[in-house]
């Protein structure tokens, strides 16, 4: 909690101080959620990602009816031993098949979840490492219109604290280069 107001109010104070030693800023802001959100390559990874959830879900099901399968087959061995014609040969022949068909759902169960919670895994690291690429892209796109407009500040006027409070509250008389921003990232989409 301390850290975060020092960090706000230590630039306040870089703020006041350049402010102080130049007669004018040169400020602009951007919205970099709708620079994330608008880029064509975020429509991309985003459309990859739910293809590939989709294969995760029906490898999922197909394992899911196996067991459904043997669920069924337990039942109606249960169903059979419950027979009080049924001979005690037999009783054993399906206690054993039982047990059999038990241990092997319980086996592709155990299978499944992992199978799940890998893949799963995996396509995070994937997502996470795609955004973070792009979010990569466009900052270096925000740093190279500072340098080329010569501004001292861009702040994201997206940005929120962590407390829900936006990081600009109010900015006069300042540029805003989302727009422009986002023709220059998006000029090679299809």
């Amino acid at each position: 909690m301390k850290l975060p107001i020092f960090s706000l109010l230590a630039g306040l104070f870089l703020l006041s101080s350049v402010a102080q030693g130049q007669s004018s800023l040169k400020i602009a802001t951007v919205s970099m959620e709708r620079l994330f959100n608008e880029y064509h390559q975020t429509t991309k990874v985003q459309r990859d990602i739910n293809i590939e959830r989709a294969r995760i879900q029906k490898d999922n099901n197909n394992r899911l009816a196996s067991i459904r399968e043997i669920d069924s087959k337990l039942q109606k061995i249960r169903e059979q031993l419950v027979d009080k014609e049924l001979g005690e040969k037999q009783r054993r022949a399906l206690g054993d098949e039982s047990r059999e068909l038990s241990q092997d759902g319980k086996s592709k169960e155990r299978e499944r979840t992992e199978f799940l919670e890998r893949r799963n895994r995996a396509l995070s690291e994937k997502m996470r490492k795609q955004m973070r690429g792009i979010l990569v892209t466009i900052q270096r796109s925000v740093s190279e219109r500072a340098k080329e407009g010569n501004y001292d500040f861009i702040f994201d006027a997206s940005g929120n604290s962590n407390q829900g409070i936006p990081f600009v509250l109010h900015a006069r008389d300042t540029t805003d280069l989302t727009d422009s921003l986002l023709e220059e990232i998006n000029k090679d989409a299809e």
